[in-house]
């Protein structure tokens, strides 16, 4: 886990403001769900939002931190452009999803929880995307992929129109 993004951009500050507005004389019983919100508008927790969500809620940073990194829907750096999520529930599992992720893995160069150094692809593993009967599913920015195997990878990414797709 990496919370590199020190500071906000302008668009990112006013999103959060905005959350934190929402949220009146809010107690600590509120945390997760403004994590959750600044996360839906930002699509990550900056440092500095968890810092003025702190504040805010006049909590100790290292709570904040701590509730934050114990939750594993968090994310602490920008999502890439397109957003791949492999499912590995049973019945992905048993049709093969294992290989289908190190084959992305291997085209994309990054692991699970990480992004492209270009920006363009987040690699998650999710626990069952709820299609089972098409398995092994991934989701592409939403869009679900059936009966994937390893070798149509490829040509999956290649259909985000992405040039910077490296072919193992």
């Amino acid at each position: 886990m990496s919370l590199q993004q020190l500071t906000m951009n302008e668009a990112d500050t006013a999103r959060v403001e905005a959350v934190l507005a929402r949220w009146p004389g809010a107690q600590r019983d509120a945390l997760i769900p403004i994590l959750q919100e600044v996360q839906e508008h930002c699509g990550y927790l900056p440092r500095e939002a968890m810092l003025r969500i702190s504040r805010h809620l006049d909590l100790p940073a290292s709570k904040v931190f701590g509730v934050a990194t114990f939750y594993n829907q968090f994310r602490f750096q920008a999502p890439g452009r397109h957003r791949i999520q492999v499912c590995r529930g049973t019945a992905c599992h048993v049709k093969g999803s294992a290989a289908v992720l190190e084959a992305l893995c291997r085209h994309l160069k990054i692991r699970p929880g990480q992004t492209t150094r270009d920006g363009m692809f987040s690699l998650e593993v999710v626990a069952c995307i709820g299609a089972c009967g098409l398995a092994p599913v991934i989701a592409v920015d939403g869009e679900f992929h059936a009966g994937v195997t390893p070798d149509a990878v490829a040509g999956i990414l290649a259909r985000c129109g992405e040039p910077e797709v490296r072919h193992a």
